[in-house]
């Protein structure tokens, strides 16, 4: 359902939480959806996502493991970036030079 003229809002996980707890404690989905102005989809999508994975479910980005695992492999990188930088720079305060760099590298 779409709400005609009104601008399409993002929900905090936060907020998503509290109209999940609602349904949970037994309100009509009828009945929050009209108040928040939210499908029943939606409320349905939600409440199902909650109910699968908590309350981190419910944080936009956070709702796909392949999104988790991209995350995790990106700091990893970062990490391992990082790491080597400060071996080279080790290296060359110990050897009096920077060590060379493989092409690509």
């Amino acid at each position: 359902m779409v709400w005609v003229g009104e601008p399409v809002q993002r929900w905090s996980a936060g907020r998503k939480r509290e109209a999940v707890l609602r349904l949970l404690r037994g309100e009509p989905v009828e009945e929050v959806s009209r108040e928040l102005r939210v499908s029943v989809d939606r409320l349905e999508r939600w409440r199902q996502q909650f109910l699968e994975a908590g309350a981190g479910g419910l944080r936009e980005r956070g709702d796909r493991p392949e999104n988790r695992e991209l995350r995790e492999a990106q700091a990893k990188i970062g990490e391992l970036t990082m790491e080597l930088e400060l071996v080279r720079q080790a290296m060359g305060k110990r050897f009096g030079r920077a060590p060379r760099r493989k092409p690509g590298g």
